[in-house]
């Protein structure tokens, strides 16, 4: 088969023929209908200091998130069946350790990843353990379908496991517009939302969050009043109850305490290149304030949640304006660019070898 293939440790990648993955007893075979390009895709490609410290495997196939139509199954699965249409769950947990055993799969201890750890689905073919592979309807366009994984990612950072607060008549800030910032910003309003603010530097990205639905998207770097003084006007005055921070900048980081009311509660899913500082007294502790790391989406939890928002035609033509551009998977490289230069918001790729 044909596949992306990170070579050797440092920029870049090929496409490359490379042997048809046979699947396990617990596994399927896969082929790829469309995959689509996420920052830590990016991050492997250009070979950054993250992903010098965190790759192991190499060579490695690339990508991790996909739509695909399940050719072969392995002797033990019994809940898939050849012609089913699934997507990936990219966590490849152990089912043993003390957190999968107690509600929490999606931070396994021993978690690997697909497209970092394992071959990944930059491929004409890719196998998924059953586990991971979720029955999509087949009427889902296969581009909306492989966007699943990180609409997860912004469905666990306004719903995440430790609360069960309802988002109805709620303020939300929303710090940076990538492709998951976005869809939380569709998904906080579809969650009925009273307000959604969103701070983005990228025309691009602004204009795109306006057409999510957000109420006021503003620029930190321009001038005026503080940063923080605007959110709070712009949320009515009080300060935001959920903040979501999905830059990984300092200064977000900052701005997301300084923006939320006393009580609130504060989403972190973007990771940060340095550590941090933080003015706990003031920002947390005085503040009561709720703080939730994100990582991954709920298994799988999540994923009936973005079933059950794909399933509204609206929503659905939401999720396809966040997709800027479709590109032959062979022209990968394109696609890159296109995201590290900011000029796309998500890129699909073509199953077009």
């Amino acid at each position: 088969m044909q596949a992306v293939v990170k070579t050797r440790r440092g920029p870049g990648g090929e496409v490359k023929t490379v042997p048809t993955p046979v699947p396990g007893d617990d596994e399927v075979l896969v082929r790829v209908r469309a995959s689509s390009v996420c920052g830590t895709d990016v991050h492997l490609w250009v070979w950054n200091p993250w992903a010098e410290a965190r790759v192991r495997k190499i060579p490695l196939v690339l990508g991790h998130e996909l739509s695909g139509e399940v050719v072969q199954v392995g002797r033990a699965v019994t809940s898939l069946a050849v012609g089913d249409h699934v997507s990936a769950e990219t966590h490849i947990v152990d089912g043993t350790c003390y957190q999968c055993r107690t509600g929490r799969m999606h931070i396994c201890e021993n978690v690997q990843v697909l497209g970092v750890d394992h071959d990944g689905v930059f491929a004409e073919f890719a196998v998924l353990p059953e586990r991971n592979a979720w029955k999509n309807d087949p009427a889902l366009a296969p581009e909306i379908a492989s966007v699943q994984e990180p609409l997860g990612n912004a469905v666990h950072s306004l719903l995440p496991e430790e609360t069960d607060e309802d988002l109805a008549g709620r303020r939300v800030l929303v710090t940076g517009c990538g492709p998951i910032g976005l869809m939380a910003i569709a998904a906080a309003k579809t969650f009925g939302a009273e307000t959604v603010v969103a701070t983005e530097v990228n025309p691009l990205r602004a204009g795109l969050a306006r057409r999510m639905g957000a109420d006021a998207v503003l620029d930190p770097t321009a001038g005026g009043a503080p940063i923080a003084e605007r959110v709070r006007e712009a949320s009515g005055g009080r300060g935001v109850d959920v903040a979501l921070e999905m830059s990984g900048h300092p200064a977000s980081l900052q701005l997301v305490f300084e923006a939320l009311t006393a009580g609130g509660r504060v989403s972190l899913l973007g990771l940060f290149d340095r550590p941090a500082t933080l003015d706990v007294d003031n920002a947390l502790v005085l503040k009561a304030a709720r703080v939730q790391g994100i990582f991954g989406r709920r298994m799988f939890t999540t994923w009936y949640q973005v079933k059950s928002l794909l399933a509204r035609p609206a929503f659905r033509e939401k999720v396809a304006e966040i997709i800027t551009h479709r590109v032959p998977i062979p022209e990968v490289g394109r696609a890159m660019e296109l995201i590290a230069s900011m000029q796309a918001a998500k890129v699909s790729l073509e199953a077009k070898w």
